[in-house]
Formats: C-alpha cells, sequence, structure tokens
C-alpha cells in the first residue's frame, strides 16, 4: 500500500540512508515528525533562550515555546495551502534545534571561536543535528551517525537557508546576512536533499515553515515586550517613536520603507483587537491574547488567499510552487518585529550580562579544546577521538556547546573555565 500523500512523490519520501520496511500505519512524514518529537535535541529547546532569558519568569517564551507556535502557525498554514501537514509541522520543530545557549547572542560567540573551521551558524547546525548528531539511526556499511534520518522532503524543508556560506546572498540593502544553511563536511547530505531543486531556492513547504516562524516571533515578541516589561503600545500612536520603530526595523533587518512601516502599524492599530494600554489584569491579558492570535489569523488567511489566487486549488508542495506574501502583510509582520527590536532587542544588548555570556562561552570554547576528550559527554568524547584532525576535534568542541542549555552554560563554564582559573592560581601562591 502506498502511503505517500497527495502532491508527494517516492522521491521525496526517500532517506539517506535505506532504511527497512515499516508497518505501513503511518507516512514518512508521520515518522519524521515523531523522531523530532522525541529528540533530545528538541527537549533542550524548553531551557534555550528565546528574547529573553529561561527562568526570566513563568510566562517569557522559551526557544520550545516558541518552537511549538511555530509549527501550529505553519501546520494550520501548510494543511490551508495542501502541503502535508506533517512535512511541514516536522520542518517547523526542527528550525530552531541548532540554536546554542542563550540565542542569537551564544550564536554570535561561537561563530566567531569557530571561524578558522567555517564559523556556526544556528540553521546549518539545525541540519547537522538531524542529519549526524541526533542519536537514531547509523549506516549500515560505514557504522557512521545519519542523525534522524529523515526523508528527502522533510529535510528540505527544515532547510531554511539552502545555500553555503560562501554563497550567502544579500539583504535588500545591500549588506550581508551571515545566514547560511550547510558546513562544508556536511555537504554530501545537503547535495543531496537538493537534488532536482533550483539552487538557493527553498522548498514550498519552508517557504511555509520560514514565515511562520516570522509571524510567531513578531506577534509573540511583541506580546512579550509588553507583558515582561510593561511596554504601553499607545506611545506608538507618536509618529516620532513609530519611526524610531520603523528605523529599528530596517537596521536589523535590512529592508523595508520608513513610510510603508509606520502605515503598517497604523492598518493594525485600526484594527477592533488592537489594545493600547495593559494593566496586568486578567482581563487585559485575555484581550492581548485576542489581539496577538487575530494578528495571526489576519496574516495566514491574507498570504493562503494570495497563494491560493496565484496557483489556483490542489496540493502545492515542494518545489511546483511559490508562497505569495502581500507586501502589506510583509510591512505588518517587519513593523511587529521592530517593536520587539526596539522595546526588548536593542536595550538587552547594551546590558553588561550580555556581553558575558559571549565572554563565557568563548572562554568555555578554549577551556574544552584544551581538555580534549576527557570534559566531552560520552558520544561527543567518542566523535572527538574518531576526529582526524584538530580542526575536526575543534568542531566537535562547537557541537557540544551548541548542544548545552543555558544553565548548562553557566554551569561547565563554572566547572571548566572559573575553578581551573581558582586551581591554577591557588597551586601558585
Amino acid at each position: 500500500m502506498d502511503t505517500t500523500p497527495r502532491g508527494y512523490e517516492q522521491v521525496d519520501r526517500e532517506r539517506f540512508v535505506q532504511e527497512p520496511p515499516k508497518q505501513q500505519h503511518r507516512t514518512p512524514f508521520e515518522r519524521d515528525r515523531a523522531r523530532i518529537v522525541h529528540s533530545s535535541a528538541l527537549r533542550r529547546l524548553g531551557a534555550k533562550t528565546q528574547i529573553l532569558g529561561a527562568g526570566t519568569g513563568d510566562f517569557v517564551r522559551t526557544r520550545l515555546t516558541h518552537t511549538l507556535e511555530v509549527a501550529q502557525v505553519g501546520r494550520a498554514l501548510g494543511k490551508t495551502l495542501g502541503c502535508d501537514p506533517d512535512v511541514v509541522d516536522a520542518a517547523c520543530l526542527a528550525h530552531d534545534l541548532g540554536h546554542p545557549p542563550f540565542g542569537h547572542n551564544g550564536e554570535k560567540a561561537l561563530d566567531a571561536a569557530a571561524r578558522d573551521i567555517g564559523g556556526f551558524e544556528g540553521n546549518a547546525q539545525t541540519l547537522r543535528i538531524v542529519s549526524r548528531l541526533e542519536p537514531k539511526s547509523v549506516h549500515p556499511e560505514t557504522g557512521e551517525s545519519v542523525g534522524l534520518n529523515l526523508t528527502r522532503a522533510v529535510l528540505d524543508a527544515a532547510c531554511k537557508y539552502p545555500w553555503t556560506e560562501d554563497a550567502t546572498p544579500t539583504r535588500p540593502d545591500g549588506s550581508p546576512t551571515r545566514k547560511f544553511g550547510v558546513y562544508e563536511d556536511d555537504l554530501p547530505v545537503f547535495r543531496w536533499l537538493r537534488e532536482g531543486a533550483q539552487e538557493r531556492a527553498q522548498s514550498f513547504e519552508a517557504q511555509v515553515m520560514d514565515l511562520a516562524d516570522d509571524i510567531a516571533y513578531s506577534v509573540h515578541d511583541m506580546e512579550d515586550s509588553v507583558v515582561h516589561n510593561t511596554v504601553s503600545l499607545g506611545v506608538l500612536r507618536d509618529e516620532g517613536r513609530a519611526r524610531e520603530i520603523a528605523a529599528h526595523a530596517r537596521q536589523w533587518y535590512g529592508r523595508g520603507d520608513e513610510d510603508a512601516l509606520v502605515e503598517a502599524l497604523r492598518r493594525l492599530q485600526r484594527e477592533p483587537t488592537w489594545m493600547d494600554d495593559y494593566d496586568g489584569s486578567h482581563r487585559a491579558l485575555a484581550a492581548l491574547k485576542d489581539m496577538t492570535s487575530q494578528c495571526i489569523g489576519r496574516f495566514v488567511g491574507d498570504v493562503a488567499t494570495a497563494t491560493r489566487a496565484e496557483f489556483g486549488d490542489g496540493p502545492l508542495t515542494r518545489h511546483h510552487a511559490r508562497l505569495v506574501i502581500p507586501e502589506a502583510t510583509a510591512q505588518e509582520i517587519l513593523m511587529l518585529k521592530g517593536i520587539a527590536v526596539h522595546f526588548l532587542m536593542a536595550p538587552r544588548e547594551r546590558k553588561p550580562a550580555y556581553r558575558q555570556q559571549r565572554e563565557r562561552l568563548t572562554e568555555l570554547v578554549g577551556a574544552l579544546v584544551e581538555l580534549g576528550d576527557e570534559a566531552l559527554e560520552p558520544h561527543f568524547a567518542a566523535m572527538h577521538r574518531e576526529a582526524g584532525d584538530d580542526a575536526a576535534r575543534t568542531r566537535v568542541v562547537i557541537d557540544q556547546i551548541a548542544s548545552l542549555t543555558d544553565k548548562s552554560a553557566y554551569d561547565w563554564h563554572h566547572r571548566y573555565v572559573v575553578r581551573r582559573r581558582d586551581q591554577a592560581v591557588a597551586s601558585s601562591d
């Protein structure tokens, strides 16, 4: 019995390493989603930073809760457009697996520490995790890990930036994105999953995942700004403040027209559920949740309508269609992201603790490179011993540190940096 969902072919459900036949009560894409749900990498996201650090408060989103919200938005949009909901759901669940402790701040630190071996990028790390690091499947001939051994369709859908670092495109304003999806030593699986795809073109499901990510964090990071920082959205009625936020959005994301962004904000403010004032009451929190829910519905509905208008009915899958995002919708999403930048992300970067996070990770990389396999978790220690040169061993160290949660990163720094430093001082006295 063929369990390939409508709109997909046999090639889409192939795996990098062929597996023995299984009972046919689930599609290959349902199996992929289950493999990601049960992965240790997904569990760790519950203690990793989204925007505000894990542990900042009970309300604050972690990287895991953000991931679940992205999956909900993506699954709903994908189902509406006829691509397999499990392919989109799996891609959304996987999309942030490669993020290190301390979120994008930790990503900057590891990228600097790994410059000589190809850098660090969270999306490239995601591919590395699902195709190599996560323990699930091994190659029957070589015995090497092939990670979760996901299908071609799901791997491609999880590939947000389908290019190498040296092929990274620029932003609309000409600035570099510094975003890429694969390290050099993971190119074999990347080339396999991209067979038949146009160079640097996202699959349709990857486009859905990418938009779901944009929608989720634009809306929910704004919500966190209001609740955690008690931001009054009423200040956005001031033209000067609105333009400050538009400028911040353009500065951080390298796109958008200031006048168009301000007008996008005014459109959102005209919606009946928009709220200017938040007093922390149950009623206010419920109203805020309703506003964010309506924003999500508005964006998803507008994109689905525009995409169907261009590509018609029927399943839209893989590299046979593209997501159509109306310019007005893109500007509204970008302006919401600008609110989070203005009130949360930009002020955060000026705090000493933010700099200290990068310093701790940098020092930890140095300590683990020096200590070698004796300081690593068993499976990383085995990879370290099998590595053929110093660059490969350093990459294992980066893999180990990237896997840590925020708390674990602090603990490891204390154990391997602070304690060793104190012992060295004591022995010299």
